[in-house]
């Protein structure tokens, strides 16, 4: 497919040298008439004749070529231009598509897309770092001002016991953010899932909303748990992200009394587990955002999340070889669906 695109490009430009010396030399009979009627001399000798319409004929070719060029070689000079600009960290460019032959359209607009997504890249960057910076430093401001006020002798029994608490609970949201962010990182960067087993995966559920059962217990909610026994060959410590965050989220956002239904099932060469709740549920523009890093709906972010949850349990279910879908509607509830592959009989 290479070499045919190559062999067009080359044709192209063929083509157009050869249109360049026809125009050239069918133009030329034409020229001489013109000048002989109009009384300008050409030389008799046929040697001097001959010099004066290959002049002519150089002057005409050079003159179409140049024309033929600017318009055939405007893209690549602008991709010149602009991958200098890009060079030097400038992404807000674009190119013109533009060009003679499907290529050099198909060049133009392959190479917009590429800035396009260089671009929100370099923009992802920089407000992760933003992002990090900020996180990081919220917890770690609030224990450095506690544990300055406990200084203070003249604080009573009471106060120190708040203070201590607050800079306990910075401090296990810092742990937090640093496990989920190198966690996500590890993910990210690894092409080979290793450590995977045979494990019961029910269990594995069952295991998760148990560890979770003070929050949920804290909130009066109502389980509904219907699992079937199904076994999976996975990285059981990665699977495990999936459901700590999704069932974190659902009892986040549960009102108190609420249910949460979870139900794991086989369906045809997949595994399925559904979670719902009948929370705060979220706007469509909310649903756009959730599996991005540091995005929280939201405006309780600051105090109860760092917005890595779901996005560290997408790219788990990723490299699971499955995926997440979610649907949800405002002030009706969410329903986050993990799909993972049955894969336990090709193991």
């Amino acid at each position: 497919m290479k070499k045919f695109s190559g062999l067009k490009i080359t044709m192209l430009f063929f083509l157009l040298s050869f249109f360049i010396q026809f125009i050239s030399s069918s133009v030329m009979p034409f020229l001489t008439f013109f000048l002989v009627k109009n009384g300008i001399n050409m030389e008799p000798n046929l040697v001097l004749f001959s010099v004066q319409l290959a002049i002519i004929s150089f002057v005409v070719g050079t003159v179409l070529a140049w024309i033929v060029a600017k318009r055939v070689l405007k893209p690549i000079s602008d991709l010149n231009d602009a991958t200098k600009k890009i060079a030097k960290g400038e992404f807000d460019v674009h190119i013109e598509e533009m060009g003679i032959g499907k290529e050099l359209c198909e060049m133009t607009k392959s190479f917009n897309i590429m800035v396009e997504e260089l671009k929100n890249t370099e923009t992802f960057r920089n407000d992760f770092i933003a992002n990090v910076s900020h996180e990081f430093k919220t917890p770690i401001s609030a224990i450095e001002g506690y544990a300055t006020l406990l200084q203070d002798k003249s604080i009573s029994e009471e106060e120190k016991d708040t203070y201590i608490e607050r800079i306990i609970s910075s401090s296990k949201r810092l742990s937090s953010l640093s496990g989920n962010i190198l966690m996500i990182s590890k993910l990210e960067n690894q092409e080979i899932l290793l450590d995977k087993t045979k494990y019961s995966l029910d269990e594995q559920l069952r295991n998760i909303i148990l560890m979770l059962e003070n929050l949920w217990n804290e909130k009066n909610l109502n389980l509904d748990i219907d699992l079937d026994n199904i076994t999976f060959y996975g990285n059981k410590n990665v699977v495990s992200y999936i459901w700590i965050n999704i069932l974190g989220n659902a009892i986040k956002f549960t009102p108190n009394g609420g249910v949460i239904s979870i139900k794991m099932y086989k369906k045809n060469s997949s595994i399925i587990v559904d979670i719902s709740d009948n929370g705060i549920g979220m706007t469509e523009e909310t649903l756009k955002h959730i599996f991005e890093k540091f995005y929280c709906g939201d405006k309780s972010h600051g105090s109860t999340g760092n917005g890595l949850g779901l996005a560290l349990a997408k790219k788990a279910a990723e490299v699971s070889g499955g995926r997440i879908e979610v649907e949800s509607e405002k002030n009706i509830g969410t329903k986050f669906t993990v799909i993972l592959p049955n894969n336990v009989n090709n193991n």
